[in-house]
């Protein structure tokens, strides 16, 4: 038996668990009514953990339990999934702030501490915690350990995984969605797999099967209540770079804007979860306190699509393509695009993005045009597609990128053949831009200052400097180093009327065999746009 929770048993213990859950996620799939019935909590909890697990196994046979756990908690930070695998990810944190540190002996004492304080934690990050849930009977186990007067690691970890089992049968009778549906809590039933894990691989007693409650045949139900309400219809997730004190406002605003809202993380990384109505304001509000990434948007109600069954309103092949700028508008009309305006610095209203792909034919491709766009208009996609037409979002992460993808647009074409010619084009061309810092930050290529120039390449930071026109042609330099044919500048409202013209000099001496396209963009937020194909 396992005396101490060292980084050879959380190894072990990660790995057990994502291949318990592995096994058992349909049974938890089944559970799943609260606090949406989408029934994918157990396949949520399991990739939550795989990803855990497998942040683990990249580390070094000899690495230290410290590093350990800090691996396996950025795994699951990063790769959390869902509600529950959102709040288990605090969980991960918890126990690694206490057995994790190499100061500390993690035996039982420890480990019961530990889980106390993870408790803690994920009933702190849960904006509006509900009894009878994954935070019920995690702090049931917590408060099983310290029941027994054997402090041996083995008999702690043991009576937390029996204390979460007695609690999660008792989730039934403590909230009333589980009655009427005759079922535990599904996040809990997860967590009890992983706690049994951990005992497994403590005591070296494996069980046959992870138990998963069945439905009750007979569930309570009370007929005069009616149907249980359908919530909001959004599933919103994204990772966040954000300063620490931006949070509590952040907080505030999605709390505001729909429920089942978790904020976990730390040290400038944050895992956001929230369900709403309006996908697109949490974004927004993502876009407000830093940088958010990974989007995903997931519609909750299947089959209760607002566009369900309804034929799309008119056929034939289009574009739909999205932007801020009114030269860019402009460009992407003249190229035969549908455009959808958003707001600088936004992103546009789902509702909106999905009524204009349907107003637009029963093939649209669409060009999203930003990293923050590009995951609301797959969920805006997803929404059309319910009328029977043939969507498909072209992953153009920039402008210049959709004006390629444009550029090669045959409506002639067959749909699939069309849209794979567009993404190619779309990802041939390399993007980059400049921007004028509004504060002091770090950036990969050192400190900025407000005023800086700052010169980037698909996202990074490349140059720091204090004049547009050099920091441009360095740019320009960086991108055409692996070569390029066609260079497109893009010139914003704020660009000095001499920019364009000193790059053009710039590449005719120095890449004289590049063709150069020069448009007028009106964008606010960029002095100027490149693309390199």
């Amino acid at each position: 038996m396992g005396e101490v929770l060292d980084g050879i048993a959380v190894r072990r213990w990660s790995r057990l668990a994502a291949e318990a859950l592995g096994r058992t996620r349909g049974e938890i799939d089944a559970l799943n009514v609260f606090p949406v019935p989408d029934g994918d909590t157990g396949t949520n909890l399991h990739l939550t953990v795989l990803a855990a697990a497998d942040a683990v196994a990249e580390l070094p046979g000899d690495a230290g339990v410290e590093e350990t756990w800090r691996a396996l908690t950025r795994g699951a930070l990063v790769g959390a999934r869902g509600n529950s695998g959102v709040i288990l990810s605090q969980v991960f944190r918890g126990l690694a702030e206490i057995v994790g540190r190499p100061e500390n002996v993690a035996d039982g004492v420890a480990f019961g501490e530990a889980l106390g304080y993870a408790s803690v934690l994920a009933r702190n990050a849960v904006e509006r915690p509900v009894e009878g849930t994954i935070l019920t009977v995690l702090e049931a186990a917590a408060s099983a350990t310290g029941e027994n007067g054997d402090p041996g690691l083995a008999v702690v970890a043991r009576a937390a995984a029996d204390g979460a089992r007695r609690a999660l049968r008792r989730t039934t009778d403590q909230l009333d969605v589980l009655a009427r549906s005759g079922v535990v809590d599904a996040g809990a039933a997860g967590l009890c797999v992983v706690l049994d894990a951990l005992a497994a691989v403590i005591t070296e007693e494996y069980p046959e099967r992870y138990e998963i409650p069945a439905r009750a045949p007979s569930p309570v139900r009370d007929e005069r209540a009616g149907p249980p309400p359908t919530g909001p219809g959004y599933e919103v997730m994204y990772l966040l770079d954000a300063p620490d004190e931006t949070i509590p406002d952040l907080r505030s605003v999605l709390d505001g804007l729909g429920d089942s809202l978790v904020v976990v993380g730390g040290d400038g990384l944050w895992n956001v979860h929230v369900h709403v109505d309006d996908a697109g304001a949490a974004i927004e509000a993502g876009l407000a306190a830093g940088r958010p990434y990974r989007i995903r948007v997931t519609y909750l109600h299947d089959g209760d699509s607002p566009h369900q069954g309804r034929p799309a309103p008119c056929v034939g092949r289009a574009v739909v393509a999205v932007t801020a700028a009114d030269g860019l508008a402009a460009l992407f009309e003249s190229t035969g695009a549908r455009v959808v305006r958003r707001e600088p610095g936004t992103v546009p209203p789902l509702a909106v993005l999905a009524e204009a792909i349907l107003a637009a034919g029963d093939e649209v491709a669409v060009l999203p045009n930003e990293p923050e766009v590009l995951a609301l208009a797959e969920a805006a996609a997803e929404r059309a597609r319910d009328s029977g037409a043939r969507i498909a979002v072209v992953p153009t992460m920039a402008s210049v990128q959709g004006l390629a993808a444009l550029a090669v647009h045959d409506p002639l074409r067959r749909f699939p053949e069309d849209v794979i010619a567009m993404t190619r084009a779309a990802g041939a061309t390399r993007f980059g831009h400049l921007e004028l810092a509004v504060e002091e930050a770090v950036t990969s290529v050192g400190l900025c200052q407000p005023g800086d120039v700052l010169g980037l390449i698909e996202g990074d930071v490349v140059m720091i400097g204090s004049d547009l026109t050099g920091v441009a042609a360095h740019v320009l330099d960086r991108m055409l180093s692996g070569g390029g044919e066609l260079v497109t500048l893009i010139h914003g409202v704020d660009a000095p009327d001499d920019l364009v013209e000193a790059l053009e000099t710039h590449l005719r001496d120095r890449h004289p065999d590049v063709e150069v396209c020069v448009y007028e963009g009106g964008q606010v937020r960029s002095p100027l746009l490149i693309g390199v194909e």
